[in-house]
């Protein structure tokens, strides 16, 4: 039976080629995400990862991680408060933060984290709801 304090965490990073398929898909084909060039002269100093590439680990982790069988996603909110890199390793923490037990509901929030650094990328939280899963 989850309670809120649970959390679950997941390390990740993505190469180059996850940017540039995922730039291909969305569409955002902003050079400071795939052009070497214009990525070095940013004030990145280097090419970044979308940031909805680096916050989708969150739909990885709900949809085929943590408690995956039925759950709907309800909303999510984002902060980006770094850029985040290809080739460098991320943990992302989820923390159950309130539960809705007649809904069916758990309020998370949701966190990425540089792993050499031990920044802070992204803050938010994701409401998700789960009739399977979430049951008290």
């Amino acid at each position: 039976m989850l309670q809120v304090g649970d959390s679950f965490r997941h390390k990740f990073s993505y190469t180059q080629v996850d940017v540039d398929t995922y730039a291909k898909v969305s569409g955002d084909n902003n050079p400071l995400h795939i052009d070497e060039v214009a990525g070095a002269a940013s004030m990145f100093g280097r090419r970044i990862i979308h940031g909805f590439l680096g916050a989708s680990v969150f739909t990885k982790i709900f949809g085929a991680l943590w408690y995956a069988d039925g759950h709907v996603y309800m909303s999510q909110s984002m902060k980006w408060m770094k850029p985040m890199f290809t080739d460098a390793e991320y943990e992302a923490i989820i923390t159950v933060k309130e539960i809705f037990p007649e809904k069916n509901r758990i309020l998370y929030d949701c966190a990425v984290f540089e792993l050499a650094s031990g920044d802070k990328t992204i803050a938010g939280e994701a409401m998700l709801l789960n009739k399977k899963q979430y049951v008290w």
